[in-house]
Formats: structure tokens, C-alpha cells, sequence
């Protein structure tokens, strides 16, 4: 950024952080901010700004679950650029890859939206009986792989979110006898999750190949900063492989502490949440202790921010 001696990440969350309301204040005070649920709406045919804004069943089902939490965190984003606050790379937990490829500039955002909304449709379709996910804590993330291998039946990790603390993903029975088998192991604790199916598992594949399909009808550019993709944990800094990881990212584990991890190695020191709740900091204070995290889910969050990096100067 220029006036900071360490680098600076904006980070985006995933499912499961979306509440009735998210975002409404910003939509209310920044023109900006109206203007990115206006057109997320247009592209998807549908008014986005009511389905985040009023009380709805809708928000927790993952068709509309995505294009929610999208719209909000590219208008808060749109909010912080506008405010002269940048990032010198960027990363998103699942759904939140898309975040951070706003972040980037790979594509023009009714494309963005576009693509959001049909991979939360496909996503649902793709499995839509007979899938689960649940947390294991307190057990490393060799011992689960291996743990899923020796079940029968499709089990995989979905994230490896942070250190204790990862999720798994595929058929019921086998997630549910692979918990078994992981407590058995010394596993703290196995939660399941509340989701509408196996997402980043095997199961998903067909959804990938649908949205490969999608993918194929957008253009892509070469990121404006680089983006770290959950499917190898790396940086992608051209438009060549992007396509690709988006459409294998269905069905691939999230590999979000390998993420944060090769960011902090790399020398980001402050991290930026934009989005509903504190869930990606809470991650990152389990990897470090030092690094500077602040969350933007209000406006009020915004002046905290901008004071930050003012006092920087």
C-alpha cells in the first residue's frame, strides 16, 4: 500500500455467516454500495437487496445463501476502495473466492454475480438428499484424511480451516461413521453442520462440470493483485488458470490454513474480514498471535479502518 512497512490482505468469509440484515446500513448510506445489490440483482434476475435486508427463509439455503453473501461483501468492498483502502492480495473461504476475485478485478461484476448465482444453484441441485459436513476438532488434518480413507463410502475434508479445527463432507453414513472412527482417534469433539449438502466433496463434481460450462461464457483478466485460490494455496497473479480452480473448487477441499499460512510467511501483517461475522479472524488467531485483524460488517467498522491506516502514515 505503500505507506506500511508489512502487506496488507482483505479476506472474505463463506456460508454460514449470513444473517437478515447483513449490509442494509451500507446500502442506506453509500451510493457505491447500493449500485453493487442493484446489479447483482439485475444479474440475477431477482431483488437481492430484499433477500438480504428482510426476514426470509431463503437466506440459509444455499441458492440464495451465495448471491447474498456476495452482493454484501463486494459493496462493503467497493466501500473500502472507494475510501482509498486497498490490499496488496486477497483470498476467500469457499463462496468467499468469489470476494476475492472482485478484489482482483478478474471480471466484470454482473458476470461475478452471474456466476455466483448459478454455482449456489447447481451446488443445491447437485446432491440434494443424503449429504452432510461436521466439524472435527482437536485432531490434525493427516489422521482425518487418513481416518476418511479407510471409511467406506464417499468422505472427504471439506475445509481445513485452521489448526483443530476441520470439516468433512460427503455421504451421511460415511460422515457419520467417520466421526465415529475420529473420536475413537482423539478427536475432541465432531459437530455437524447445518447445510444443504456435501459441498466440496466428490459428490459435487457434476456441479463443477456445470459451472465449467458457465465459465466458458464470461472473460477473464489478469489479476489486478493477487489472489491466493482455496483449491492448491497458492497465489494465481494470471487469468489463464482461473477458470479451471473455479470449476474444480466445487468439489475440492478449501485449504484455508495452508492460505493464511503462506500469506503470513509472505509477510502480510494486517488482515482485512469484509463481510458478515468474525469467523476468518478467529481462524487466524489460532496461526498468529501477531497479525492485525479488522473486521468490516457495519459502517461504523469502515471509520474504524480508515483511522487504522491513517495513523500508519
Amino acid at each position: 500500500m505503500g505507506i506500511r512497512m508489512g502487506k496488507t490482505a482483505f479476506i472474505f468469509p463463506g456460508q454460514g455467516a449470513q444473517y437478515s440484515g447483513m449490509g442494509k446500513d451500507f446500502f442506506e448510506t453509500y451510493d457505491i454500495a447500493k449500485k453493487v445489490y442493484v446489479t447483482a440483482g439485475e444479474a440475477a434476475g431477482m431483488d437481492v437487496a430484499q433477500l438480504c435486508f428482510t426476514e426470509n427463509d431463503r437466506l440459509d439455503v444455499t441458492e440464495y445463501t451465495q448471491i447474498a453473501m456476495l452482493a454484501t461483501e463486494v459493496a462493503i468492498l467497493k466501500v473500502l476502495e472507494q475510501k482509498g483502502i486497498h490490499a496488496d492480495c486477497a483470498a476467500g473461504l469457499s463462496l468467499g473466492e468469489y470476494g476475492a476475485l472482485a478484489a482482483a478485478g478478474v471480471m466484470e461484476l454482473p458476470e461475478l454475480f452471474w456466476l455466483i448465482r448459478c454455482r449456489g444453484i447447481f451446488m443445491q441441485e447437485a446432491y440434494p438428499v443424503g449429504g452432510a459436513m461436521a466439524a472435527v476438532l482437536g485432531l490434525d488434518a493427516d489422521t482425518i484424511g487418513r481416518v476418511c480413507e479407510e471409511t467406506s463410502g464417499t468422505v472427504s475434508i471439506a475445509n481445513d480451516n485452521c489448526p483443530g479445527q476441520i470439516v468433512i463432507t460427503g455421504e451421511a453414513q460415511a460422515v457419520q461413521a467417520a466421526c465415529e472412527k475420529l473420536q475413537e482417534a482423539g478427536a475432541k469433539r465432531c459437530v455437524p453442520l447445518k447445510v444443504s449438502g456435501p459441498f466440496h466433496s466428490a459428490l459435487l463434481a457434476g456441479a463443477g462440470e456445470k459451472l465449467a460450462a458457465e465459465l466458458e461464457k464470461v472473460s477473464v483478466k489478469a489479476p489486478e493483485i493477487p489472489y491466493l485460490c482455496n483449491v492448491e494455496a497458492d497465489y494465481v497473479t494470471d487469468s489463464a488458470p482461473i477458470k479451471g480452480l473455479l470449476a474444480r473448487q466445487v468439489s475440492s477441499t478449501v485449504r484455508w490454513r495452508e492460505t493464511m499460512e503462506r500469506m503470513l510467511a509472505d509477510g502480510v501483517d494486517t488482515f482485512i474480514e469484509i463481510g458478515p461475522g468474525r469467523t476468518l479472524a478467529g481462524f487466524l488467531k489460532k496461526m498468529s498471535r501477531d497479525a492485525k485483524v479488522l473486521n468490516v460488517a457495519k459502517v461504523e467498522d469502515v471509520d474504524a479502518v480508515t483511522a487504522f491506516f491513517g495513523q500508519e502514515a
